[in-house]
């Protein structure tokens, strides 16, 4: 697959970022099969996903999707890369992380960084239940870091996870929210400040008693709604104790599949050192690739023949039909 080549129109990584959360692009397309299903998470919770079967679902690869922060199963990756899977001969699985999706009812807690162990129980069911032996993990931004903190926590143990994608992963949660929290980045920071309230005032109306709404009035960032909210309801002593133990850093070491970790240099809140870490260097199962240009989670493309212009989407999938010798194309 060639190289990215940005947009001449997006090289500002702000524009690169913001211009596919508007850009109108086709649904899914009516011949596509789907099918809504509950996976049960051992905290009483539950994980709405939407399934795409191939005919033969255990003669196919299946891709495990894991949207970001505030996004949902339907958000414009999710069913971008699932359109694109699933023409290729793979099951797609489009995961809602706990409360995403219209899912508040479901759970009574939040959600959190460092809930990996919501992706490999899906994992788990999925290759026990459905008897699937090919999966993969495909992940941005915040779910970029929990399929590559649940590949790194399960090391060689699952003979079904062949492989992960994890793209503009935040691996250091500290030092992304450190960089969100910039003046230069106050429209991101103020979109997910007012998601997150929204949300946590419908989980106080579903759950009375669990949240208080009160200090709501009073945060201004994502560090204030993690040190109030996310901290506490994770089991966490602070928002830093939270951040350390839920990057994915620190488990790149132990990942033992083949894992693509697709990031930009000019993300506006990834910041590109934090990728300047051992793991990356070291362990020679970890493919690492960062354009000059892509912001966060953009990667809007100029036009290529036979491609539309969201290269990361193509490059997931590129990586993963490589290492999936079953994989044909549906019909």
């Amino acid at each position: 697959m060639r190289a990215f080549v940005p947009h001449p129109l997006l090289k500002n990584p702000h524009l690169m970022t913001l211009f596919p959360r508007f850009w109108s692009r086709p649904g899914l397309p009516s011949d596509m099969p789907v099918e809504a299903r509950l996976f049960a998470i051992p905290t009483g919770s539950q994980l709405l996903a939407q399934c795409h079967w191939q005919s033969a679902p255990k003669q196919c690869p299946t891709v495990l999707l894991v949207h970001g922060l505030e996004g949902c199963s339907e958000s414009h990756y999710m069913l971008g890369v699932a359109d694109k899977a699933w023409r290729r001969g793979f099951n797609v699985v489009r995961l809602n992380q706990r409360n995403c999706g219209g899912t508040e009812h479901l759970t009574p807690t939040l959600y959190n960084n460092g809930m990996s162990g919501d992706v490999r129980t899906v994992l788990v069911e999925l290759a026990a239940r459905d008897g699937l032996d090919s999966i993969w993990l495909g992940g941005y931004s915040m779910g970029g870091n929990l399929v590559l903190k649940a590949a790194g926590e399960l090391g060689g143990s699952s003979p079904a996870l062949k492989g992960v994608v994890a793209v503009c992963p935040n691996i250091d949660p500290a030092a992304c929210t450190a960089a969100l929290i910039q003046p230069r980045n106050w429209i991101y920071n103020a979109h997910f400040v007012r998601s997150l309230k929204a949300r946590l005032r419908k989980k106080a109306a579903l759950f009375p008693g669990r949240f208080d709404p009160a200090p709501l009035a009073g945060i201004r960032t994502l560090l204030d709604f993690d040190e109030a909210y996310t901290a506490p309801d994770g089991g966490y002593r602070n928002a830093a104790d939270y951040y350390e133990q839920a990057g994915s850093r620190h488990v790149l070491g132990s990942i033992a599949v083949p894992t693509l970790i697709l990031t930009a240099q000019d993300d506006p809140f990834i910041p590109y050192r934090i990728f300047d870490w051992p793991a990356l260097r070291t362990n020679t199962r970890i493919r690492f690739e960062a354009p000059a240009h892509g912001g966060h989670c953009g990667f809007i493309q100029r036009s290529s023949a036979g491609e539309d212009r969201y290269w990361a989407e193509h490059r997931l999938i590129t990586f993963i039909t490589a290492a999936s010798p079953r994989c044909t194309v549906a019909s």
